[in-house]
């Protein structure tokens, strides 16, 4: 499917994977559709909305004609036509109705240009099984990989085993509400979803539950319209029908205090985009550390964004940790003194390759607003199962990667890949941890120490480096070594010139 976009004439990787999101969407539509006609015939009555209704559109075309099983035996010309003059303005005019995944088809395009693409790829994505949710996920989750190895556009994407450890690391359950304010193709909610149907799946049986997990658990913010549009695919794919994905500038002034206290979990990789203007951001973000850096401004957001006794796991550049201005140490001081920071996890500085050299480290803390910081645990990771370098080829086979492998790691393997030591590490933060030495790859930081060091939180600051001791040969051992080895060449020297 892919490759018959890029022979078609879309090469860029997002349009290519907005169109197919739309033609999801439209088949999607169809399968609701037949729901709809189930209960009907059955019950007589349904308890599911009816999406095409009786009649005619606008244009004069049955509406039932825009219903992916009838469009997708038509000829390429006339399913050109009913998708280009019927199927989209439909899809434009269902996103007044407001909910959040049809909203996001308000600017919906038709860009694909021949009716044979058109044909071809409906074929290619009647072929696929859409009643499995998996097969469903795995499509998209490979769109979205392409959408990384195509270059410019990678900044979207968090390496798919780096969200995978935060979410195993916080562990959500099924009474958390969830939020990502730089959402982009909603890895984090989904990858939350995918745990919780693994951890928890008792809680599809209980009907508050359910409606919690569809409807108000997941939350994100973006203001890419594209990236709206594709994240909320990303989860109706992955089987979560309602998520709240909203478009909104996460650090702009919001109305009515915009959300505050509300989140029980926040997981993001907010950009690291240098500086914003002082009009554009929120008045309660400055009160709360003045500065135009957009990380430092984000960790205010989540501070802000949280409910007291909520938990964060979030991605930030390297200077976050060590920033010698005045903001950088006011929101540090925050962190270790008003709230509960748990744990600094640096990552290697390739992980974010081929897009970005930026070292980053996970940041975990609890709001709690009277403080509670005992220890910081920090590990330093210095391999994430896939080489650092521009090409980021997997180092050991695929049961072997990831922070829950599915076979267990040799001592050579961890390596190799230290993401399973983390997690299990993590788990014993408070017991076996605190004894370990400063020089070992992870170590528990006293609070008190911590504000002794001016608040720093990078790693090597309290990182002990041990220093092998190297026996050496007295010198004039090596010297009297050098001397017959001289004596040597000499001789066999003389030797040479007595043949000639």
């Amino acid at each position: 499917m892919w490759n018959a976009f890029w022979a078609g004439g879309i090469s860029n990787p997002i349009e290519v994977i907005e169109q197919i999101t739309y033609l999801l969407f439209i088949r999607g539509l169809d399968a609701a559709q037949l729901n709809f006609d189930n209960q009907m015939n059955r019950f007589g009555s349904a308890t599911v909305p009816r999406v095409f209704p009786e009649g005619v559109d606008a244009r004069g075309r049955p509406y039932a004609d825009l219903r992916w099983s009838r469009l997708k035996d038509r000829a390429p010309a006339e399913m050109f036509e009913i998708v280009s003059e019927h199927v989209f303005p439909f899809l434009r005019e269902m996103a007044e109705d407001g909910t959040s995944h049809s909203e996001h088809m308000k600017g919906a395009r038709f860009t694909i240009p021949t009716p044979a693409l058109l044909g071809k790829v409906v074929d290619m994505l009647s072929d696929i099984p859409m009643e499995d949710r998996d097969t469903k996920g795995d499509l998209y989750e490979y769109m979205l990989a392409q959408i990384a190895s195509a270059g410019q556009n990678g900044q979207f994407r968090t390496p798919r085993h780096i969200i995978q450890l935060m979410v195993e690391l916080m562990a959500p359950t099924p009474s958390d509400i969830i939020c990502d304010p730089a959402a982009g193709t909603a890895g984090f909610l989904v990858a939350a979803g995918e745990y919780l149907r693994r951890h928890h799946a008792g809680l599809f049986r209980d009907a508050a539950q359910r409606q919690h997990f569809h409807e108000t658990m997941f939350n994100g913010f973006d203001f890419d319209q594209t990236m709206l549009r594709i994240g909320s695919m990303n989860m109706v794919l992955h089987g979560v029908e309602g998520a709240n994905l909203r478009y909104r500038d996460s650090l702009a002034e919001q109305e009515g205090g915009g959300d505050a206290d509300r989140y029980s979990l926040i997981l993001a990789n907010p950009p690291f985009a240098g500086s914003l203007d002082n009009e554009a951001v929120s008045k309660d973000l400055l009160r709360m550390v003045k500065t135009r850096k957009t990380e430092l401004l984000f960790m205010a957001l989540f501070l802000k964004l949280l409910k007291p006794g909520g938990r964060a796991a979030v991605i930030v550049p390297d200077g976050v940790l060590f920033g010698s201005s005045t903001a950088h140490k006011a929101i540090r001081k925050a962190l270790v003194d008003e709230h509960k920071l748990d744990a600094i996890i640096k990552l290697p500085s390739g992980v974010f390759r081929p897009y970005a050299g930026v070292s980053t480290a996970i940041l975990i803390f609890t709001k709690t607003n009277s403080g509670g910081t005992d220890n910081v645990w920090f590990y330093d990771v210095t391999a994430d199962g896939i080489s650092l370098d521009d090409k980021r080829v997997a180092l050991l086979p695929a049961e072997k990667l990831g922070p829950v492998p599915e076979e267990a790691l040799s001592e050579a393997e961890h390596g190799k890949n230290n993401l399973p030591d983390v997690l299990a590490r993590w788990t014993a933060r408070d017991g076996a941890e605190r004894e370990r030495p400063r020089t070992a790859q992870s170590f528990c930081v006293p609070r008190a120490e911590i504000a002794g060091a001016g608040y720093d939180l990078s790693i090597n600051r309290y990182k002990e480096i041990e220093h092998e001791a190297v026996e050496h040969r007295p010198p004039r051992e090596i010297i009297a070594e050098l001397k017959a080895l001289e004596a040597e060449i000499a001789q066999g020297l003389d030797e040479l010139e007595a043949m000639l």
